[in-house]
């Protein structure tokens, strides 16, 4: 086993110390000696360092009676990098801007009216304002191949085609991924939503289209060309799955009737997955809500010995577009934090 070189001691030391002000918000040096086990020298070289890196700004002092340097409060320079997510659909495209720590700054909702790269090119430098941005992230429907990042199923998007993602980014001169709608949704749900805290969980889409999300060990599972999850495709009774639970299928259909056939797509994937938890997302995911859940859990139970908990989405708004932010913020941060 290899000992850590100085400088990757420092660049782990600095790393800890801004996620811990990502995730507490402004601490003092001696909070920050306290959540990292660090000492006191450590910690106030770590803060010269990460200062005059321009990464963190003091941005008050504490509560504290006593005053003097250890009662400063440390923060992230917000506007140290901005991102965008992008959530691209057939009809329209939706755009977050967001600085480092998170905060949206900046959005946008334009027709997909045009050329997709210019549109998105425009919809991205539109909700920018101005902003120099470190990485955008974009979702949209279909098979996105995980080793060369392009959409391999461009019919789900009008007028998208093969090298567009590589035209995103010459227009907008920066960083650029696209990842599938579902996957970025289940990300907004292992962060911030009904999966947070859990390593394995299935999201279940239920929208326009039908899809799933698998989540095992914390990661993203895609499958080698990117289509683990497209459970809309699996027949039951002569339809397939997404003819009887899209959107539009689900129109008046008594509540019990339509858990019944979201639980015999959610059994498929627990028979093979067996991940603990279904999270029930998209427009009928939310408007059934807990309800919805429960009925799906007891078909299920019926179904399959493997114990399984279902969920509705708790991510509020658009959990496509909260997810395509974070997977941005995650590279920037790689990048900008390094």
């Amino acid at each position: 086993m290899k000992t850590a070189t100085p400088a990757m001691a420092r660049a782990i030391n600095d790393r800890l110390a801004l996620d811990l002000l990502l995730e507490r918000g402004p601490l003092t040096a001696p909070q920050l000696r306290e959540l990292t086990g660090l000492s006191r020298p450590t910690v106030s070289d770590l803060i010269e360092r990460l200062k005059q890196g321009g990464l963190i700004e003091v941005t008050g002092e504490s509560g504290e009676d006593r005053r003097g340097p250890n009662a400063r409060l440390y923060g992230i320079v917000a506007g140290r990098a901005h991102v965008a997510g992008v959530d691209v659909r057939r009809s329209a495209i939706h755009v977050t801007v967001a600085d480092i720590t998170g905060a949206p700054v900046g959005s946008i909702s334009l027709p997909h009216d045009g050329e997709p790269a210019a549109r998105i090119a425009e919809a991205v430098t539109l909700a920018a304002g101005g902003r120099a941005l470190e990485t955008v992230a974009m979702g949209a429907p279909g098979l996105v191949d995980p080793r060369t990042g392009e959409l391999v199923s461009e019919n789900f998007v009008p007028g998208w085609r093969p090298g567009l993602l590589e035209e995103v980014r010459r227009r907008l001169g920066v960083t650029a991924v696209l990842e599938n709608e579902v996957n970025l949704a289940a990300v907004a749900e292992l962060r911030i939503g009904a999966a947070k805290g859990r390593e394995d969980f299935v999201l279940l889409w239920l929208d326009d289209g039908i899809g799933a999300a698998v989540v095992l060990g914390g990661r993203l599972r895609r499958g080698t060309s990117g289509g683990a999850g497209e459970v809309g495709l699996l027949r039951m009774g002569g339809l397939t799955f997404c003819e009887l639970v899209d959107a539009h299928a689900a129109e008046g259909v008594e509540p019990a009737e339509l858990a019944g056939r979201i639980a015999q797509g959610a059994f498929a994937l627990v028979t093979i997955l067996d991940p603990g938890l279904v999270v029930l997302g998209g427009v009928t995911g939310r408007a059934g809500g807990q309800e919805l859940a429960a009925l799906v859990a007891e078909q299920v139970a019926e179904l399959s010995p493997a114990p399984t908990e279902v969920r509705a989405t708790t991510v509020s708004g658009n959990a496509i577009l909260q997810g395509a932010v974070l997977t941005a913020l995650d590279l920037a941060r790689d990048r900008v934090f390094c």
